[in-house]
């Protein structure tokens, strides 16, 4: 497997290894001892799948407390998955990686804590599996504006598909509880 940067130095591409043949092919999608290798050494307590049609927008959320690290795959379709440095006294705090993730990239997204992550699906349907190394806790929950202009995402969409806490969250400039840097 091969680990590399993104536009973010914490936010993780992870280019796991296929062995194939005429039957078709094997990606071992997590080995803790060759991630930690790479520095991702997380203790995964969760795994979500999402299932979502052209369009759809998810995010971008994060919690604080009980920050959650994401490692993040597409097991079909194609997805425009982002990452929000939202650690208050970070280097990067406001920038953002965006990174194709699809079924024949086979890419993975490492999403460390403090980070909000969201996601557009590009191809008709995509599922995307990602392991969370902290529980989801509602109470805990942030959501920040998909089309914030202080974030300069370029979606490449104009109207997505959003649930109504998506469509009604505030800017970054506007949430008071974000974590700090350094104490994540």
């Amino acid at each position: 497997m091969n680990v590399f940067a993104s536009d973010l130095p914490d936010v993780l591409i992870v280019q796991p290894r296929l062995v194939g043949d005429a039957r078709g092919v094997l990606l071992e999608s997590y080995q803790a001892s060759r991630y930690a290798e790479h520095g991702i050494s997380a203790s995964f307590v969760q795994d979500n799948i999402s299932c979502s049609i052209k369009g759809v927008l998810r995010g971008l959320h994060l919690q604080n407390p009980n920050a959650q690290g994401k490692l993040v795959s597409v097991v079909s379709g194609a997805i425009l998955d982002v990452a929000v440095d939202a650690r208050i006294g970070s280097p990067t705090f406001g920038r953002h990686a965006a990174i194709e993730l699809d079924e024949e990239n086979r890419r993975q997204a490492w999403i460390p804590r403090g980070f909000a992550h969201g996601f557009l699906t590009l191809s008709e349907r995509a599922d995307v599996l990602y392991k969370c190394d902290q529980l989801y806790s509602a109470k805990d929950e942030i959501t920040i504006r998909w089309d914030d202009p202080a974030l300069g995402i370029p979606w490449g969409i104009e109207t997505p598909l959003l649930s109504a806490k998506d469509r009604a969250a505030p800017l970054l400039a506007d949430i008071p509880n974000l974590p700090r840097y350094g104490d994540i």
